[in-house]
């Protein structure tokens, strides 16, 4: 159809692969050439060797109203408007890229810092789909050397106990660790990363936000309880994405019905944050004791930086500091703000990043994680010698990892993931 299409708006089918000038014409009257809609640059790609592995014809002109009267004269002439993303799923589906790629095509276009459009560009090139691949390959390995065990029960050597088959287990367990990694830091660094300021009342928590973003966004008073609600900005931190949430501050007991919902709402964001800086008044607390009480309702594996404020109004260092790591600051001087800044962009995974990441998602990390339960499942069928349940296991975790590059795929699954794109990719 883009043949003829082309022969019907161009006059001619331009030659493959090159650019050239072009006026392109509507229907006209029976007998008569058609009037000039627009003029322009046309390339022209024959299948196989395009985006989509489909005949492509791309038409550049000068934009604007024009540009809809030219859609309705293709239109016309027999193709239809693109649904979001179906030029990506086409590319998927004839083999061009891998759903990896497809969905590094969309986070590149909604990359909110340098740091990210880079690490969706390696994705695009294949970076990740490549150690994804690598590893359900060393896994299809593992799961043939098991399944070859269960098929010669009657040899000598004892596979399912060989020094062999541990160092292979320990080789695939070590690729899917590092992969899953990689991809949960990319998927922070596609999404941005969300970070809680908590603490008790006046611990500095409002005026840290502010100084992280670089203007007032919180009002800051003396009065304690002053925050009363939830306080979102974003900000770029080394090159990742944060979002900063400042929270009412947190005490056992109060009798303002408003302040005891801001104490709530600060618990609940609380809960899904991916790292929380727990602001200390290292004046009135320099042991962090206001810390005691939130620690026990925190996720045990929540990931934290207790942050001693107010280091201008205090001794560099006390007897009484907090025990574990935490950093000294003054949000109101700015004192120590790089070093936290640094220490943020190292939880995020900046070094990795800068030395050459990849940008992922949330289903490719759910996709690994998964895949890294069943090799755990399938490790303790082979320690019970049951190798029959262990290939089961090992062959479900081959399809987990082709979720993350589209070799196991649902319709559902691939409607979902296109439809978020952008038309006309």
């Amino acid at each position: 159809m883009v043949p003829a299409i082309a022969q019907a708006l161009l006059g001619e089918l331009p030659v493959p692969r090159m650019a050239s000038f072009s006026r392109w014409r509507d229907a006209g009257t029976e007998g008569t050439q058609g009037e000039i809609i627009d003029s322009g640059i046309a390339l022209y790609f024959p299948a196989p060797h395009s985006f989509t592995g489909e005949h492509v014809l791309e038409l550049q002109g000068h934009g604007g109203l024009i540009v809809e009267t030219l859609i309705e004269r293709v239109v016309e002439l027999g193709a239809r408007r693109a649904r979001a993303g179906e030029f990506s799923e086409r590319a998927f589906l004839n083999d061009k890229i891998d759903l990896a790629q497809a969905e590094a095509i969309a986070d590149l276009i909604q990359a909110g810092s340098q740091a990210a459009a880079r690490a969706a560009m390696r994705s695009l090139q294949g970076e990740f789909s490549q150690r994804v691949q690598a590893t359900r390959d060393a896994l299809t390995a593992l799961r043939v050397y098991v399944e070859a065990a269960i098929d010669f029960p009657e040899e000598e050597i004892d596979f399912l106990a060989s020094a062999e088959l541990r160092e292979r287990v320990e080789y695939v367990r070590a690729l899917l660790d590092s992969v899953l990694i990689a991809a949960r830091r990319g998927a922070l660094l596609t999404r941005g990363m969300t970070v809680v300021i908590a603490g008790a009342p006046n611990a500095g928590k409002s005026t840290l936000l502010n100084a992280l973003v670089g203007f007032d966004a919180a009002i800051v008073t003396p009065v304690a309880g002053t925050t009363r609600d939830l306080l979102r900005e974003k900000v770029d931190i080394g090159g990742v994405p944060m979002e900063f949430i400042d929270t009412a501050g947190l005490r056992d007991v109060t009798d303002d019905a408003i302040e005891a919902e801001g104490m709530r709402r600060a618990r609940e964001v609380l809960q899904h944050a991916d790292h929380v800086l727990y602001v200390i008044d290292g004046v009135t607390d320099p042991s962090g004791r206001s810390f005691d009480a939130t620690r026990s309702a925190l996720p045990a594996d929540m990931p934290l930086t207790l942050v001693m404020n107010k280091s201008d109004l205090v001794a560099s260092s006390t007897d009484s500091d907090p025990p574990g790591p935490h950093l000294r600051i003054s949000a109101f001087t700015g004192e120590g703000l790089d070093a936290l800044r640094a220490h943020l962009a190292a939880v995020a995974g900046h070094t990795e990043i800068a030395g050459g990441s990849f940008s992922a998602r949330a289903r490719h990390v759910n996709a690994l994680e998964k895949a890294a339960a069943q090799l755990d499942t399938a490790c303790r069928q082979l320690a019970a010698k049951h190798g029959e349940l262990a290939a089961f296991e090992l062959r479900d975790a081959q399809a987990s990892l082709g979720e993350v590059i589209g070799d196991v795929t649902s319709d559902e699954l691939l409607g979902h993931i296109f439809s978020s794109f952008c038309i006309g990719k």
